[in-house]
């Protein structure tokens, strides 16, 4: 589908605008950190004027829905309620139990979800994102980035389960704890294991077995939380 097909009439020109990039943006079409088009080939493919696309842009930018950045483009905002919980949680210091207790209150009833509202497409974005992973396990392991795959494979099943606020605090959950510890992945056989018990999930949520996929996801996000409590244990023992 293209995502900047022709504006037609009848209402203001710039308000139809606006509600088109609205749109896209709450059907994840477009998501934070997204820079439009530019302008002059936005206006193109919308069939509207400039003063009128720049009038639509600026209504959003009041809105907090995009940013306006000087020399650099018109890019998608987080949403304000994701900025209040960023800065809300992470205003707090968090330990390795709280932060994974969080973590199985989330992500156990997102895998049952997923397992139940499934699409082809959502199953396609989760696959997608395993692979991804798995990909990133062979040879040379570059460790930050399989952390940042690892997270995203967890934000897939939680996108599958269709909750997008879920999915926000999810995001900021593993934004926290990112930024304040080293991957798990590291500990020697969690590795293979991570990659066993993703498998599992992900089989659970092809085979719509919601059950099996809160288990599943139950069982591995215990098994990081063990693996990280030894890790916090060896490194205070250094």
């Amino acid at each position: 589908m293209n995502l900047w097909e022709p504006i037609r009439p009848p209402g203001s020109l710039a308000a139809r605008i606006a509600d088109r990039i609205e749109e896209l943006i709450t059907a994840e079409q477009l998501r934070p950190g997204d820079r439009l088009p530019p302008e002059r080939e936005l206006a193109t493919m919308l069939g509207v004027s400039r003063p009128s696309l720049r009038e639509a842009i600026r209504s959003l930018a009041a809105r907090g829905r995009l940013a306006v950045r000087h020399g650099q483009g018109v890019f998608v905002e987080e949403p304000a309620t994701t900025k209040r919980l960023t800065s809300s949680l992470t205003s707090y210091e968090h330990d390795v139990d709280e932060l994974f207790a969080m973590r199985e209150v989330l992500e156990v009833p997102a895998a049952g979800w997923a397992a139940k509202n499934r699409t082809e497409t959502g199953i396609e974005w989760l696959q997608d994102a395993y692979d991804r992973l798995v990909d990133a396990t062979r040879g040379t392991v570059d460790w930050d980035e399989l952390q940042r795959l690892d997270a995203a494979f967890h934000e897939a099943v939680v996108r599958v389960a269709g909750n997008r606020f879920l999915l926000r605090t999810l995001g900021v959950l593993n934004e926290i704890m990112v930024a304040g510890m080293e991957t798990t992945l590291r500990m020697p056989g969690r590795l293979e294991k991570s990659a066993a018990e993703h498998a599992r999930i992900l089989e659970a949520i092809k085979d719509g077995d919601s059950r099996g996929a809160q288990a599943a996801a139950r069982a591995h996000i215990r098994g990081a939380h063990a693996a990280a409590r030894k890790f916090v244990e060896e490194q205070g023992e250094e």
